[in-house]
């Protein structure tokens, strides 16, 4: 015998309730969050307020280079990468803060591999450019 669903307005204790959204409230909701991300990242990263300083300028130089169309892409691409990356690894941190300020071996980890991930996509963005301008 199995258990009754609950109705979608009605979600389990501890899950989201707006996971019941569908349709176009859904995607409206989702851009709003992702605006609300964008804005909460620009205002307490650093690293992401920097970064998208490095978009500003790349991206530009990138869609004015005399490059195929393949190779502009590769170099936006790059850069919206490591935007990307800052923005996941912005959020581990904030997670783990959220658990505990105290420090912990797992929680040194957690915030050393996403500051890694940024380190790969940086070495990426400056392998891609090279690549492409030096080509």
């Amino acid at each position: 015998m199995t258990a009754p669903m609950l109705p979608p307005d009605n979600p389990p204790p501890g899950e989201s309730p707006y996971k019941g959204k569908t349709g176009l409230k859904r995607i409206w909701n989702a851009f709003k969050y992702s605006l609300d991300g964008l804005k909460a990242a620009f205002k307490h990263e650093d690293a992401f307020r920097q970064e998208c300083l490095l978009a500003i300028v790349l991206i530009p130089i990138a869609l004015f280079l005399s490059v195929p169309g393949p190779s502009k892409a590769m170099l936006i691409a790059s850069v919206l990468l490591v935007l990307i990356v800052e923005l996941m690894n912005s959020a581990v941190e904030a997670v783990v803060d959220r658990v505990s300020l105290e420090r912990h071996r797992l929680a040194k980890r957690a915030k050393d591999i996403g500051s890694a991930a940024v380190l790969i996509t940086l070495i990426n963005l400056a392998t891609v450019w090279g690549f492409v301008l030096l080509a």
